[in-house]
C-alpha cells in the first residue's frame, strides 16, 4: 500500500501573511533575515524560536564548521537562507544545511536551488508539526538525502536517509551513542553533544583527532 499524501499546510504555529507572489518575488523581498517561508505561492511567517533552540543552532554551526574546516567537503548555510527542492514544492529554510562540493553550482546568492545534501532541523515548541509533517514529506520528496530531527527539549535525536524507494528510514545512533553522518564523509558525533551543556570544542577535537 502506498504512502498517504501529506495533508495541505495548515499548521496552526506558523502563520501565513496573505501575502501571494512568485517564488522570484518572494526571494527579492524577504531578504532581510525575516523569518518566514514560501508555501504554496503565500508568504509564511514561521514560529519563533526559543533559548533551547538559539543555543543548539549556534552549537551545530560550531561543531559543523569545525569538522569541514579540517575536512573542506562542502559548505554550511542556514535559517533564514532557502532551499527550493523542486518546482511544485515550497521554499524553506532549514536551520542548518550542508551542501557538499560536488552540488555547488546549485548554491544561487540568496537561496539553493535543489535539495541540500543534509538538512537539519531542531524542533521548537512551535515548529513539531511542521518538522515532523510538512517538512518530512517535502524534504523527502524533494531529494534531500539526510535529515536530522532533533528536540532538544526531548533530548531526542532522529537521523533519517531516504531509501532506495526515495522514502526515508530511520538510522539511529549506534549502541554507543555515535552517529556516523550519511553526506558528510567521516562525520561521526555523540548524541549526548547535542545537550545542553555542550562540550567544548576542544574536546570534540581531540575526539576527531584533529
Amino acid at each position: 500500500m502506498g504512502r498517504i499524501a501529506a495533508p495541505p499546510f495548515q499548521s496552526r504555529s506558523a502563520r501565513p501573511t496573505g501575502e501571494r507572489m512568485t517564488y522570484r518575488e518572494f526571494l527579492e523581498r524577504f531578504d532581510d533575515g525575516r523569518h518566514v517561508e514560501w508555501i504554496n505561492g503565500e508568504v509564511v511567517e514561521m514560529p519563533p524560536i526559543g533559548e533551547d533552540h538559539d543555543r543548539l543552532d549556534l552549537f551545530l554551526l560550531r561543531l559543523l564548521g569545525e569538522f569541514l574546516e579540517h575536512h573542506p567537503v562542502g559548505v554550511l548555510r542556514h535559517d533564514p537562507f532557502n532551499m527550493k527542492t523542486g518546482p511544485d514544492l515550497p521554499g524553506r529554510a532549514p536551520d542548518v544545511l550542508f551542501v557538499a562540493n560536488k552540488n555547488l553550482k546549485r548554491l544561487k546568492k540568496t537561496y539553493l536551488q535543489g535539495p541540500a545534501d543534509l538538512a537539519v532541523e531542531i524542533v521548537s515548541p512551535g515548529s513539531k508539526a511542521i518538522d515532523r509533517g510538512d517538512k518530512f514529506y517535502e524534504y523527502e520528496q524533494g531529494g534531500v538525502p539526510e535529515y536530522w530531527l532533533i528536540d532538544p527539549e526531548r533530548k531526542s535525536a532522529e537521523f533519517y536517509r531516504l531509501d532506495k524507494k526515495k522514502r526515508y528510514q530511520l538510522h539511529p545512533a549506534d549502541s554507543d551513542g555515535v552517529y556516523h553522518a550519511a553526506m558528510i564523509h567521516g562525520l561521526w558525533i555523540r548524541e549526548n553533544w547535542l545537550w545542553y551543556p555542550f562540550p567544548l570544542l576542544s574536546t570534540v577535537r581531540r575526539e576527531w583527532n584533529l
